[in-house]
């Protein structure tokens, strides 16, 4: 697979990464086949997939025991640009729902190192921003963790232009995620020139519409109970057959480009730039290898046109969106 640069200062990458989320946690299927998920995982790697991305949340701690375990019993933990992230802690008894004070961010990255099996994450992101707490203050630990050599970098997800700022201005950002798809354009405004402008990598998460795009959802009844879709207003019934005439667009462009929707859809992004990696997720092998190679598919400039101008999605992308852009 090709390569690309995480930022100016960040490690090198495969064009595409895996995220590991859906393995564990909140789609349909999730945390029911731990060896599928670790064949993945392995399967990732055998095809130049570098960056792998959990989180403690997932789970909780289920995903990175799993991506742990994984990487310790195949002897292959050197061959990954490990992410994972902290300050979401809904699962705390005390019921804080964001936590990034000091305190926390040295107690998380000891039980990530832990699950994890290894000595050090090489990137850490900020799960969510805790209005309660200063980023300059929570950068201040990060930035005594990558002194001490637990962590390479840092990173921000669903940070706001400002709050990269000012957290840049205590210690180097590696990377930003945010959701970015041909359903959510958001970032193209303001967060990645920002990103441009100071070096900062780009690691849009949730780059096939949470498996929208890929044309396989065409009603919410196809997903479990307890799958977080069910609760997105971007898969409501009039918002989701709005959000299927952006999929009937992708469908046709990957009719005459021989290929498939998820492909179109990862091609588009990595149109948008060198420096963009996105982490698409799945528990299958076969769905991997679709994804990955999207990095061999060139679209044409009418093809990019066409995708540019599909109509935005309608619905909010959570159904409570204070926790993002802070």
């Amino acid at each position: 697979m090709k390569t690309t640069t995480l930022g100016s200062n960040g490690p090198e990458v495969g064009r595409i990464g895996l995220g590991l989320m859906g393995i564990s946690a909140f789609y349909t299927g999730a945390g029911q086949d731990d060896v599928g998920g670790a064949e993945t995982i392995l399967g990732a790697l055998d095809r130049g997939v570098t960056l792998l991305d959990t989180a403690e949340m997932y789970g909780p701690y289920t995903n990175e025991e799993l991506l742990g375990k994984t990487l310790a019993e195949s002897g292959r933990r050197d061959e990954v640009v490990l992410a994972t992230k902290f300050g979401i802690v809904r699962h705390r008894e005390d019921g804080r729902g964001l936590d990034g004070t000091p305190e926390n961010v040295r107690q998380s990255v000891e039980g990530s190192l832990r699950r994890l099996q290894t000595d050090r994450i090489d990137v850490y992101y900020q799960h969510r921003m805790d209005p309660a707490v200063p980023v300059e203050e929570t950068v201040g630990a990060l930035a005594e963790l990558v002194e001490q050599g637990k962590i390479r970098g840092y990173g921000l997800s669903e940070a706001s232009v400002a709050t990269i700022r000012r957290a840049h201005a205590v210690h180097p950002v590696t990377a930003v995620q945010t959701e970015y798809s041909l359903w959510t354009r958001d970032p193209e405004a303001e967060l990645l020139p920002a990103l441009r402008e100071l070096g900062i990598g780009f690691v849009p998460y949730s780059p096939l519409g949470r498996g929208f795009l890929t044309g396989k959802i065409r009603s919410v009844d196809q997903l479990a109970a307890d799958d977080f879709r069910r609760s997105n207003p971007r898969f409501e019934d009039e918002a989701l057959a709005a959000n299927l005439k952006i999929v009937d667009v992708i469908e046709e462009i990957a009719a005459h480009a021989g290929a498939t929707p998820a492909q179109i859809a990862l091609a588009w992004i990595l149109a948008q730039g060198e420096d963009i990696v996105p982490i698409p997720g799945t528990r299958k092998l076969a769905r991997l290898d679709e994804n990955i190679g999207a990095a061999e598919l060139t679209l044409t400039d009418e093809q990019v046109r066409r995708l540019d101008e599909v109509a935005p999605a309608v619905g909010d992308r959570y159904a409570d969106m204070s926790s993002v852009n802070r």
